[in-house]
Formats: C-alpha cells, structure tokens, sequence
C-alpha cells in the first residue's frame, strides 16, 4: 500500500541506531528469560502508567486471562464485557471456565454502555470487562461506582489505549487490573506478542508472577498449575525505547485524527468525537458512514493504494465461537458494525498523506 494502516517500517528506520546496539548487548548478556530489560522495562511501565505494579505476560490475551484468574474469575461466573471488540476480550473469559455476557455499547464513543452493564448482573455476576475501544478510555467512573455497588472487579482491557487518561488516570490502573498488548501494530508496539498486567493490588501481582511461571514462586516448587507466559527479553529492549516516545506518539496520532476530522467536514460522514475530559489516543481511527456505501467507500479507497479496514465486521455475540453464550440482541452494537470505517493513523503520517486519504474518501462520496 502506498499508505498502510501503520508504518511500521518507517518506525523503525527512525529508531534503528539505538535498537540495534540495545538488542547485541542483550544477545551478549544472554539473560534471556526474565531478564534486565524485562525488569527495568516492568519498573518503567508502572513509573509511567501510576501503578504499583507492571508484569509482563506473553501476549496482551495472556494478559487478560492470566488478570481475570488472579482476580479469582473461574467456572460458573459471569462476567459482563462489550462485542464489539477484538476475539482476544471475550476469549479470556473463556479460558478462565467463566461465561461472557455481552451487552450493548454507547454510540458516541462505541464503548461498552454503563447502564446496559447494570441491567446485565445476575447473581453469578463476578466481574465487568470493560475495553478501551481504539484508543479512547470507557466511562470509568460509572462503570467503577457500578463495581462498587455490586461488589465486581474490574479487568481494564487496555490492547488499544496505552498512555490514554481518564479523568487524570492512566487506564490500567482505574480497575482492579488491567491488560495490555504489545502486538506491532500498537501505540506501544514490539517486534512481535507481548502483554503487561498492571496492578494496584499486592495479591493480584503476587498471583500473576505465579500464574506466568508455571505456577512457582520459587524455582521447583509449583503451589498452582500455571503457564508459560512470560515477556520476552528482546521485546523488552524494544519496548524500553518506545516507552520514552509514547507521549509523542500519541501527541501524533491525535494531530492526525484532528486533521482527518477537519478535511472531512461537510462530508455526511459521522467523524469521531474527541472529548475534553479524557484522552483519546487514536489507536484507530474510526469513523461511521452509511452502510449502503460502505463497500464502495473501501474499495475506491484501497484502488488508490491506500490502507482501510472494518474494525469489527461481525460482533462477539454473532460469532460461531460463542453460539451458546446468552442469546441477546445489541442494536447500536449490530449498526455499528455495519457502517464503521477505519484509516490510516500513525504517528509519522505527514499531512500530504492524510490530504491523500481524504481526497480518495471524498472521491468515494
């Protein structure tokens, strides 16, 4: 593509100097599981996100299943959570033996509805999976003060919204957990998987230090059955660098989503809100169009070399793997995945670029 969803390449030639030397001395130092960059990375992440603990995990979906058993989800719950979001949210229910119920989300922001959440408790009800969608934190003061009533815990999925504040909080440490992912593609991304839990809780940390190293707290010595998950000690090195650019990065996707929202004024298209009282750092940027022209929009777009992608054609609860979950009916969810449209953003796209894509998107109107 002539201009893809995120340069990644790009990224990197900006960062290889001091990638490269990072990752001999690594290879030199061959302390290759839970390492020093591991470590320091751990230390980092929590300094920057206001957390008492960061623990890295091998993918952002380990994160939320290893988050959700040490927060003592297991067979029988319930936990409530959004289906318009990526598989990896409702699959770690899963693993954990408990059952998604899925409710509806609200149309401005395409975060999961608070008020849906409070029609969904059931006496089984142990937990709320709220997911900050593309970048923009959920409605986390409704959504904690609803925890509170009902006594759930709350396992922030934050995959998408690494360095996002609400209200003055970083998300990751609103909730009891909360789960991040380090594929490529993320604002915070590695050279392959990666996850963090991020805590505030002392049992919960101790739990999941546990749980990803074969459910031993000290060598031969297995209290649990655990996993394997454990973060890599190349990625760290990777991560350590990005870490000290996140802000940037962020501050770019934001220029970008801006510039998108003004060139696309007057088109008809449903442009995304950027609210003052949380930041929305713009993992996608997502707008909604009518879904009669959707395809059209996305085929003379993508005929113009240019990257575009629906984010999420086919919701949770219509999906194959949850076929016995509770059966229910999400409107604004269905409609949603039925207009919603995403373009490039990357926090090294040029303006020239983002006139390109909004050029061949007039084009398609």
């Amino acid at each position: 593509m002539q201009i893809p969803m995120v340069d990644l390449q790009g990224q990197y030639q900006t960062l290889k100097d001091e990638i490269e030397p990072a990752m001999l001395q690594a290879l030199a130092d061959a302390r290759y599981i839970l390492g020093p960059n591991v470590q320091a990375f751990e230390q980092e992440a929590a300094d920057y996100l206001g957390v008492r603990h960061a623990l890295g995990c091998a993918s952002g979906t380990d994160a939320l299943h290893l988050a959700l058993l040490a927060a003592g989800i297991g067979e029988g719950d319930e936990v409530i959570t959004t289906a318009f979001t990526f598989i990896a949210t409702a699959e770690a229910i899963r693993y954990c033996g408990a059952t998604p119920v899925f409710v509806d989300i609200l149309p401005g922001s395409l975060n999961i509805d608070p008020q849906a959440i409070r029609a969904a408790i059931t006496p089984r009800t142990r937990a709320i999976l709220p997911v900050h969608l593309f970048g923009q934190p959920a409605d986390m003061d409704e959504i904690r003060a609803i925890a509170e009533e009902n006594d759930l815990k709350i396992i922030e999925d934050c995959a998408q919204s690494f360095g996002a504040a609400y209200h003055g909080s970083m998300t990751g440490g609103i909730g009891d957990a909360g789960a991040y992912s380090f594929f490529p593609s993320k604002n915070l991304g590695g050279f392959g998987d990666g996850g963090l839990v991020t805590t505030n809780d002392d049992a919960i940390a101790e739990q999941i230090r546990i749980l990803r190293n074969h459910g031993s707290s000290q060598q031969y010595h297995h209290d649990v059955i655990g996993y394997n998950s454990r973060l890599d000690e190349l990625q760290a090195v990777v991560l350590r660098i990005k870490l000290k650019r996140i802000d940037n990065y962020n501050q770019n996707r934001l220029r970008v989503a801006l510039s998108y929202n003004r060139l696309l004024e007057g088109t008809g298209l449903e442009t995304p809100a950027i609210p003052d009282d949380r930041d929305h750092i713009f993992h996608q940027y997502t707008l909604l169009c009518d879904e009669t022209r959707r395809d059209a929009i996305k085929n003379h777009v993508q005929s113009k070399q240019i990257a575009c992608a629906v984010y999420y054609p086919i919701p949770l609860h219509q999906q194959k793997a949850f076929a016995d979950a509770p059966r229910v009916s999400l409107p604004v969810t269905e409609e949603t995945s039925r207009r919603c449209l995403s373009f490039p953003v990357f926090p090294e796209m040029t303006e020239e670029q983002i006139e390109t894509v909004c050029g061949a998107i007039r084009e398609a109107l």
